[in-house]
């Protein structure tokens, strides 16, 4: 991404592309107000545009005149928007076309396209907020539960800044007065102990284990768990997707591999997007196609966080059944006993000898009986059978956390020196690469090269 210019204004769409009621173009920068004057023509009084005032209007081609739509545009002058820039949007028919020519009416009018993510690289680059709460933007927008988008939420009003830069607040202090004893040995500097250090370090590095102990349920909420349903043909896979998506996704018939494909699709789990995975039926293939689907269902059970094993209650442990075995063990699994609307021919103790570690929910996933149990043993496994965090602040990034390993190491190399006994000068050293590892998650002390890599992540109009 090329570096934000004071010069510049970036305009972009900012609505999905497609048909639809409204379509936003957008504007940031100081050549906004200039634009609108050159493809703008108002319906009621000339003048100078008011700031967060709409007005009603046409959009026209710059070259000729001709008109685009009839619009809304709001002018909104800095500082008070979201690049603490001038900034500009019109609404405008929500059309693939109109959305085009109305970009290119005000790109030929000065502004450049602007780059991905450009706009909230701005709000961040003019203070408006700080790396977390940019990086909370992009999360808002992927959330897919309740769940994520409250944790979203919590990360943009600011709560994992406002606790990191407290603790960078006391151990910039603690840093300070370290200082002054070592440079200003025969002044009169506040005392301290050893002890006393020793407590605040401890302190730190206590809070920062606490986030990372939250760290796995927060990356669960943010980024899903990939759920592979696998077993035998017929034994009700594709009926139990259906079931959880509560609609018709997949095609059900008493055949044995009517499944040839792989289907995917997203359900809430208690809150946890849960990427589940119809597959084909685990057997030797009959055929070229089947065999494809086989494959794949093997390549996608590898991959999986975690595997739905669903047998058919109805009818005795098969050799195909038990084949599957050594595929699910390695992985966190939850046995589905199906059909239980049919007579049991299965006993549930014989296959939970299978697994024994293995939840075992019985379910009928035609009539959808036991499918709440089922999801709430999903959750458990999922979340290694804990309970919900009742954490204000929870993490979910990995590179928040990384940069908290960072600093959590050295204050424990700051603990050994203090240990051992060693002069203030190797304590203070590890106290700035503690400050300098904080500093990265709320980008005070973030490389251009990571900043990047972030906003390259969100789309144009962001």
């Amino acid at each position: 991404m090329s570096k934000a210019s004071p010069g510049d204004t970036i305009a972009a769409i900012s609505t999905p592309l497609g048909m639809g009621g409204i379509g936003i173009v957008r504007l940031s920068g100081p050549q906004a107000p200039a634009i609108a004057q050159k493809i703008f023509r108002r319906k009621e009084e000339q003048g100078p545009l008011l700031s967060h005032r709409f007005y009603l209007g046409e959009v026209i081609r710059p070259e000729d005149g001709a008109v685009l739509d009839e619009v809304l545009l709001v002018f909104m002058r800095q500082p008070k928007t979201y690049t603490r820039e001038d900034v500009l949007e019109i609404q405008c028919h929500s059309g693939a076309l109109i959305l085009q020519e109305i970009l290119q009416a005000v790109l030929k009018s000065g502004a450049r396209l602007a780059e991905p993510g450009e706009f909230t690289k701005r709000a961040f680059l003019n203070g408006r907020i700080d790396l977390t709460q940019a990086e909370a933007v992009i999360d808002l927008i992927r959330s897919q539960t309740q769940r994520s988008l409250e944790l979203a939420n919590r990360q943009r009003s600011g709560k994992l800044a406002s606790q990191v830069r407290q603790m960078k607040e006391r151990l910039l202090n603690l840093l300070a007065l370290l200082e002054a004893s070592i440079d200003f040995p025969e002044d009169e500097i506040p005392e301290f102990s050893p002890p006393e250090v020793t407590q605040q370090v401890m302190d730190a590095r206590g809070e920062l284990d606490a986030l990372l102990r939250t760290y796995e349920e927060g990356k669960v909420y943010r980024e899903g768990i990939a759920a592979v349903i696998v077993g035998r043909p017929n034994v009700g896979k594709s009926s139990l997707l259906n079931s959880l998506l509560k609609e018709e996704r997949a095609i059900v018939t008493a055949i044995p591999g009517t499944t040839r494909d792989v289907i995917e699709e997203v359900v809430n789990i208690e809150g946890i997007p849960l990427r589940i995975m119809d597959t084909a039926g685990l057997r030797h293939a009959r055929d070229v196609i089947e065999e494809i689907g086989v494959r794949r269902t093997q390549e996608r059970l590898a991959e999986a966080d975690l595997t739905i094993w669903v047998v058919d209650g109805s009818e005795s442990l098969g050799s195909e059944d038990l084949d599957i075995l050594p595929r699910v063990r390695p992985k966190k699994t939850v046995i589905a006993l199906n059909k239980n609307d049919l007579p049991r021919r299965l006993s549930a103790e014989e296959l939970q000898a299978q697994i024994p570690e293995a939840p075992l929910i019985s379910i009928s996933a035609l009539h959808g009986s036991g499918i709440e149990r089922l999801k709430k043993a999903i959750r458990a496994v999922v979340l290694n059978g804990k309970m919900e965090s009742s954490s204000e602040i929870i993490l979910s990034n990995i590179r928040h956390k990384r940069a908290i390993e960072v600093a959590r190491e050295a204050l424990s190399q700051a603990l050994d020196g203090l240990k051992a006994n060693l002069s203030w000068e190797f304590i203070t050293l590890d106290l700035q690469r503690t400050l300098e590892a904080l500093g990265e998650i709320v980008g005070e002390t973030t490389s251009e090269e990571v900043l990047d890599r972030i906003f390259s992540q969100f789309c144009i109009g962001k």
